[in-house]
């Protein structure tokens, strides 16, 4: 699918297509309270810009994000690499736990959706640095190749900045 790189909104329904189809990325707070991001299921909501994580009221993530926490999702799906920054808090809201339980959620949690430690963290998107590659494996070599004889950069895709305000 040709994404067209001039237009911003295109890139954007790509991304959030990319989140809703693949749902997996990495999670870390912003400055050193903890040195790892980590892997998280993303449940977007692409009309208010968020995501919604599932969480333990008791790690060391939902802890250090209690009042609210700048933060970095990192994802990628086929053509598309991003890093989403914005605000992470933790909310605990019954209406999202129960439209977005499912089977290998449940398995996280014993208890089920009335567990003790069972919370949600909320991601405010700020904004994304979305690069896309729109070489397939043949265009890739080509572009490799091209660039190696004329000393100059390959060209694979491009670079766009979303800003969500």
């Amino acid at each position: 699918m040709q994404i067209d790189m001039s237009k911003p909104a295109d890139v954007e329904m790509h991304l959030w297509d990319c989140i809703e189809a693949h749902k997996v990325g990495m999670l870390s707070l912003g400055g050193a309270v903890l040195p790892h991001a980590q892997p998280m299921t993303a449940f977007p909501e692409r009309a208010r810009r968020q995501l919604w994580f599932f969480s333990r009221s008791d790690t060391d993530l939902a802890r250090h994000v209690q009042g609210g926490r700048p933060a970095l999702f990192s994802f990628q799906h086929k053509d598309l690499h991003a890093s989403l920054s914005g605000e992470l808090q933790v909310q605990h809201d019954p209406i999202r736990i129960e439209r977005y339980w499912n089977a290998i959620v449940s398995a996280w949690y014993p208890g089920g959706r009335s567990d003790p430690a069972l919370t949600l963290l909320c991601f405010d998107c700020e904004d994304a640095q979305v690069w896309l590659s729109e070489a397939r494996p043949v265009r890739f070599a080509w572009e490799i190749a091209k660039a190696n004889a004329m000393r100059q950069q390959p060209d694979v895709g491009g670079r766009v900045h979303l800003d969500f305000h």
